[in-house]
């Protein structure tokens, strides 16, 4: 069967959604299959260390150890880890087809109607994700692309939680589409202020300022004092491997008074788990308010598509909006624990593509001095991982470049936003691995507007290019971005090279 096809989707949304209640019961269906183990695979060799007090290695062409692949073009960011069982492949490729369908209403499942919506942002999680990759943004002033959102958050924090609170009226994030009978929340619009400068040897460049609002809103203004902030979504590679990371490994690389005086002060993000209470290190998210890959998975269908689970059950409904309400479900997960777990399955195990060029004499340079300019200090080259329930992502030496902490990026980059402990210009260091295809895999969909060799890099998009987002930081990174701007062109073209072969 073609999953592709609009039709095809449709008839799997509502054999399988009509059916939801009975897969609730069916929990089995994912744990079996989640428990398998695969045999271990060596990873590559790393070619340089750093000049720390414990050489830490700077890069290996197996970015994702034994989870690398060698799959390039459209495919780079969109690859199961190698050596899969058959189980465990069967698994993925129905996460997968759950990634990619299009949701649809159900209406006349039970009494209820359940799948799409009533409000939502996105009708499938790859509409988003493009290609397993970042998301598509405007490229031009106007509304916005699918894939980038709106955040909208009150001045306070939850007294139980410290989590953000949202609009009273319209939520934790703004819903620019709906159902047929439902409004839509409103539409976000984009304009961008144009700031120059120039490097160190006069070269001059053009920055995009992003400035959001939000327009035509079915329920009257925001509240007063609430910040809207944009969220793009970011590649889902390797997600497995980072939640393998030892917590007490990230712990260790936390320094929030800086007490080793070199002005980079990293700290966890800890989060209260909704479900268990328990507070929890943060991984995932532009601000790592998320701490595991299945709760980002949950996260994802409940805000952008308005699919439920049982991590959350209520739709984004609030009082004020009738209609959607007449709609919402009751109380039962739209989504089964058994296809969610499919779907966590599909983003843990998802590889990460192989570094290129790794012997070129210039991406060794580009390395070097990624190193000696401070770039490594946040994005920490090499980790990791511990045990997991899965072989293939288990006790292996990864190259992400991320120390999954926070950081003050400075004024430039705040959004007004806090999200637990992380402040309005604090922001969890991104992983960089297969940034270097971004704009291939964007360019490689042929439905998304045509922005060609365009990268929609940091939290909004604003960078259009890698040298675009460095000049961009600010806070603990202005030292490492003065040091690039400063730089001579060669230099500068080789860092370039060594990011463009992660």
């Amino acid at each position: 069967m073609n999953f592709g096809a609009r039709a095809a989707v449709e008839w799997l949304g509502r054999s399988i959604l009509i059916s939801v209640s009975w897969l609730a019961r069916a929990r089995w269906f994912a744990v079996g299959l989640l428990t398998v183990v695969i045999v271990l695979v060596g990873c590559g060799d790393s070619e340089l260390t750093t000049s720390s007090e414990t050489p830490r290695p700077l890069f290996g062409s197996d970015l994702g150890g034994a989870a690398t692949h060698g799959a390039d073009g459209a495919d780079a960011l969109n690859t199961a880890a190698p050596d899969l069982t058959g189980e465990q492949q069967q698994l993925f490729d129905l996460g997968r087809r759950f990634f990619e369908a299009e949701w649809v209403l159900i209406p006349e499942a039970g009494d209820d109607a359940v799948g799409l919506g009533p409000v939502f942002n996105a009708v499938s999680c790859a509409s988003c994700h493009v290609l397993g990759g970042r998301s598509h943004t405007a490229v031009a002033d106007g509304e916005l692309e699918i894939g980038i959102t709106l955040r909208l958050a009150t001045e306070d924090l939850d007294p139980v939680t410290g989590g953000p609170i949202g609009d009273p009226v319209y939520g934790m994030q703004l819903q620019d589409q709906a159902v047929d009978g439902v409004p839509a929340e409103g539409v976000g619009v984009v304009n961008y202020e144009l700031v120059t400068g120039e490097y160190g040897d006069g070269e001059p460049f053009e920055l995009q300022r992003p400035v959001f609002e939000v327009n035509d809103l079915a329920f009257g203004p925001l509240a007063d004092g609430v910040s809207v902030s944009a969220r793009t979504a970011p590649p889902v590679i390797g997600m497995g491997l980072l939640e393998a990371i030892p917590e007490a490994d990230i712990l260790a690389l936390a320094d929030p008074d800086d007490d080793d005086g070199d002005g980079i002060s990293g700290r966890p993000n800890l989060i209260v788990d909704e479900m268990s209470g328990n507070t929890l290190l943060g991984r995932f998210s532009w601000k790592a308010s998320v701490s595991t890959v299945q709760q980002q998975v949950a996260v994802a269908f409940h805000t952008d598509i308005g699919v439920t689970t049982y991590f959350h059950l209520a739709e984004n409904c609030t009082d004020p909006q009738t209609e959607c309400q007449a709609l919402a479900t009751r109380g039962r997960p739209e989504l089964s624990d058994g296809l969610l777990g499919s779907v966590t399955f599909f983003n843990r195990a998802l590889g990460v593509p192989a570094m290129r060029d790794a012997d070129d004499p210039d991406v060794i340079r580009g390395a070097e001095l990624f190193d000696s300019m401070g770039c490594a200090s946040c994005h920490t080259p090499s980790q990791r991982t511990g045990q997991t329930e899965v072989g293939v992502l288990t006790s292996q030496e990864i190259f992400p470049y991320t120390d999954l902490l926070l950081h003050d990026m400075g004024p430039d980059l705040a959004d007004g936003r806090t999200e637990f402990e992380a402040g309005p210009s604090e922001w969890r260091t991104p992983p960089l691995w297969g940034l270097g295809v971004t704009a291939d895999v964007l360019d490689a969909d042929d439905g998304g507007p045509d922005n060609e060799g365009r990268f929609n890099l940091l939290h909004d998009g604003r960078a259009r290019t890698i040298p675009e987002a460095i000049l961009w930081h600010g806070g603990e990174a202005e030292p490492a971005r003065e040091a690039f701007r400063t730089a001579p062109a060669d230099d500068r073209a080789a860092l370039m090279r060594f990011l463009e072969s992660l």
